[in-house]
């Protein structure tokens, strides 16, 4: 794979080249325009959504950081946005183009004040693989093989800017409007803060080892703070494939339940137990070892979960409490989905959206065994979200509501669900977290 020499750091740099994507993109449309006249519609769309993915994902890639986070992000989203783009971005979870060797030395100098093979036995400076935020690479220490991960130049100081170039996006595909639109955002933009933070990402994946090491078929490194810094993170090299490339082939059902339980368990656990949960689960974060082991990786994205958002989120998990429309209603303004200057019509359009959303969404927690390898399940949630996604009728209302907290948490049960799914697991007991 071609590596890359330099990325754009300044405000300016990193704004031109979103310029240049968007120049792309509006000639695809002129394209378009053309296609609509030599061809069907369809056809036509598919191919505007095509080359708009590999134009877009071409000039995330290059300016990495929170502007690819946002496509990873994004990635996940399979129920808005064209598959297109679901299946480029998501490239953004472990396949992008890495730092040049030259530029790691230099890099790992201003970050650590020394050359690698000052601290490590060996030192590999070709990258093994390169997401978003920062780059793996391949070292020995103490008898063992690490990994150390490479935070990019500049991603911590470009944040903000980045957001500010992705947000008229953002706003425009989620209809967010109204002056407390902000909030989300700066959720977003402190989240991403926290993932540039090496020192706070080492005490959070220390804590989670901690907690959550006795979940059987659970496995996770060994951190090494001696030898980690604020940009800088060393821990044990662990033997794997990544989770997506094990569900491609993978046909022993005994293995997907074992593993799948092993995934649902510890996202459960830290949801009800921990209150604190890993909010980035994504394929590149999970490996399954060569003994089936289900490993974890990654825990620079942590989300606290506050009682007064726990509480009403959970109980409207309860069947029983979705068919009382009293409890429900009052359950909906207490997480800011409904709100008090919302007119009638809003508020019978969303006690319907979210009534319907939420019936189906929480049925798992609703039986003692799932089965998630269901195609039923997840079609009819896609079906949902493209039926609310080209909706005239949402896109006149105010979409700003619901609590900064969905964001995160909504995140993490998308992808789990979508894991889960892959794993083709069918036979989940969903309360085993009560006894951990």
């Amino acid at each position: 794979m071609k590596t890359i020499d330099n990325i754009p750091t300044s405000k300016i740099q990193r704004a031109t080249r979103m310029v240049q994507t968007g120049a792309k993109v509006g000639v695809n449309y002129l394209k378009y325009y053309g296609d609509k006249i030599t061809k069907n519609e369809k056809e036509a769309k598919q191919r505007l959504n095509e080359n708009n993915a590999e134009d877009i994902y071409d000039g995330l890639k290059k300016l990495k950081g929170s502007a690819l986070k946002v496509a990873q992000m994004l990635s996940m989203e399979k129920s808005i946005l064209p598959q297109a783009y679901v299946e480029k971005f998501s490239l953004a979870q472990f396949s992008v183009p890495p730092l040049s060797p030259a530029l790691v030395i230099k890099t790992f100098k201003k970050y650590f004040g020394k050359h690698p093979n000052q601290i490590f036995d060996k030192f590999n400076s070709t990258s093994v693989n390169a997401a978003s935020i920062g780059q793996v690479h391949a070292a020995e220490k103490y008898g063992k093989k690490l990994a150390v991960k490479i935070q990019y130049p500049g991603v911590a100081d470009s944040i903000a800017s980045d957001l500010s170039l992705v947000k008229p996006i953002a706003v425009k595909m989620f209809n967010i409007r109204g002056k407390d639109s902000d909030k989300y955002f700066k959720e977003v933009e402190d989240k991403l803060v926290e993932e540039t933070n090496y020192i706070l990402e080492l005490d959070q994946s220390n804590e989670i080892v901690e907690k959550c090491k006795h979940i059987p078929n659970l496995k996770f490194p060994t951190y090494y703070p001696e030898i980690s810094s604020d940009r800088i993170i060393t821990m044990d090299w662990m033997k794997g494939e990544h989770l997506s490339e094990f569900t491609s082939y993978n046909s022993n059902k005994e293995l997907s339940n074992k593993l799948g339980q092993a995934l649902w368990d510890f996202y459960m656990h830290q949801l009800h137990n921990l209150r604190k949960v890993h909010a980035d689960p994504h394929p590149g974060n999970f490996l399954v070892s060569n003994t089936g082991d289900l490993i974890a990786l990654d825990f620079g994205c942590m989300k606290s979960i506050p009682t007064e958002f726990y509480i009403p989120y959970f109980e409207l998990a309860v069947e029983d409490n979705l068919k009382n429309p009293e409890f429900f209603t009052k359950k909906l303004y207490e997480l800011e989905i409904l709100r008090e200057d919302d007119s009638n019509e809003e508020i019978i359009f969303f006690k319907d959206l979210f009534h319907e959303l939420l019936s189906l969404f929480t049925k798992p927690f609703n039986q003692d065994t799932f089965d998630f390898s269901d195609p039923e399940f997840f079609n009819k949630i896609t079906e949902l979200g493209e039926r609310y996604s080209k909706s005239t009728e949402l896109r006149k209302m105010n979409g700003n509501r619901g609590s900064k907290h969905f964001i995160y948490i909504n995140r993490t049960f998308f992808g789990l669900y979508n894991l889960m799914f892959d794993l083709k697991a069918n036979e989940i007991q969903i309360n085993n977290y009560k006894n951990l």
